[in-house]
């Protein structure tokens, strides 16, 4: 049996790990041979000017696992002491990935131990990083998060402030509570301790607003 195999992962012809399987819009696997949403690839290399363009791309189009891909990719590149900046942005856009897919209590703590990280680095954070406005955010959508997360189970009536039936395990997620304005994705499994990026849990998904994410400083919400 060959290494591949035996630990579930796709290897190039050396033997190292690549990402080769399919994903989906929401960075869940897929089978062989699927169409799936274009993965960034794993010698991708981004500056943090290319990599904030491009994952604040990616976040205001929805797709927050491939938004968590290209800032995983800048923080590896990374030197200290701007690390645990790039690696926070990346826990928050894969707490969002998490989000997406239903993992409410993952998905919190994934974007509190993200919003823990970059805000350490203040309002002065480097590459022009809005580190204080990513934090409150990311720390807003946990909030909604562990509110929709209690609701659950209890009797609930569909209102607009309460638009879902108790056992569809689905909403709409953003600063401003469930109902907020729609965003799309989410997250790869990965238990390495060294990865951003938590276990897949829930299937149902939720609409997050990714796009209320603003990595620069000054940079507007898209309207």
């Amino acid at each position: 049996m060959s290494d591949s195999a035996q630990t579930g992962r796709d290897r190039n012809p050396e033997g190292r790990a690549q990402n080769q399987r399919p994903r989906d819009r929401f960075g869940r696997p897929m089978p062989h041979g699927s169409d799936g949403v274009p993965r960034v690839p794993d010698d991708a290399e981004y500056s943090p000017e290319e990599g904030l363009t491009e994952a604040q791309r990616l976040l205001d189009e929805g797709y927050a696992f491939h938004a968590h891909e290209v800032l995983e990719a800048v923080w590896k590149a990374a030197d200290e002491p701007d690390r645990e900046l790039w690696r926070g942005l990346a826990q928050i856009a894969v707490g969002l990935t998490h989000a997406q897919r239903g993992n409410r209590i993952g998905a919190a703590r994934l974007l509190r131990r993200g919003a823990e990280r970059v805000v350490a680095y203040g309002p002065q954070a480097p590459d022009g990083v809005d580190a204080v406005g990513a934090a409150a955010f990311a720390r807003s959508v946990a909030d909604r998060l562990e509110d929709l997360d209690q609701m659950e189970g209890e009797d609930r009536v569909d209102t607009p402030e309460n638009p879902n039936e108790p056992e569809s395990g689905a909403g709409s997620v953003g600063p401003a509570g469930p109902g907020g304005p729609g965003g799309r994705e989410t997250a790869q499994s990965s238990a390495s301790p060294e990865s951003p990026v938590g276990p897949d849990i829930a299937r149902d998904t939720l609409t997050v607003d990714t796009s209320g994410l603003r990595l620069r400083r000054g940079d507007a919400r898209r309207s």
